[in-house]
């Protein structure tokens, strides 16, 4: 099973996964409307910089339970 597939399998069977994997797409979208502002306010840019580890450990937590998922198989 390629990455794609299992992300599909846990995305249908999985709501920890299910729930991390739109949260990470939540952020993805609030960073492309700070990123398409010419100039950040230290606020917008505070916001930027939690919303990139918020996303970064969204991601982690995929990935562990991808990792944990194939374990268990």
């Amino acid at each position: 099973m390629d990455e794609k597939e299992l992300k599909e399998l846990l995305l249908r069977e999985n709501a920890e996964f299910r729930r991390a994997h739109d949260d990470h797409g939540d952020c993805e979208r609030a960073l492309e409307t700070i990123r398409a502002k010419t100039h950040l306010s230290v606020a917008e840019a505070d916001e930027e910089r939690e919303l990139k580890k918020k996303k970064l450990a969204l991601k982690d937590r995929m990935y562990r339970l991808m990792s944990d998922y194939l374990r268990m198989r």
